[in-house]
């Protein structure tokens, strides 16, 4: 069983900084790439970044220069270090993993939770 836990969020003033956190755990015998997706109220889950396991990062760009992500391939973690935030940054935000697991033999893309970010103006 895989399991994808997320930390981090919480309020903030528009401006200021978030650092989202993601540790996968459980059956995992490695994993390709991370990353971190958002859904604002009324609206689709979106792309916010991702990490291969190479190092390759890609950031929508509503977040571009602003927002930044990293992996620890040993620990299967992957934090968003979240600078100058706005108001239109809220949302919940979703880790996401794609890895094999060794229980069902296969490749697949596991979410986490969730966790809030809210940016006051």
């Amino acid at each position: 069983q895989v399991q994808l836990v997320e930390s981090g969020g919480g309020l903030v003033q528009a401006g200021g900084s978030l650092r989202l956190s993601c540790a996968a755990s459980g059956s995992i015998f490695s994993i390709n790439t991370m990353g971190w997706y958002r859904q604002a109220p009324g609206k689709q889950r979106e792309l916010v970044a991702t990490i291969t396991d190479g190092g390759t990062s890609n950031y929508s760009n509503s977040v571009k220069g602003r927002f930044t992500i990293s992996r620890d391939t040993a620990k299967n973690t992957v934090s968003l270090q979240m600078n100058s935030l706005k108001p239109e940054d809220t949302a919940v935000y979703y880790c996401k993993a794609v890895l094999y697991d060794v229980v069902v033999r296969g490749w697949s893309g596991y979410w986490g939770q969730g966790t809030q970010v809210t940016v006051s103006p």
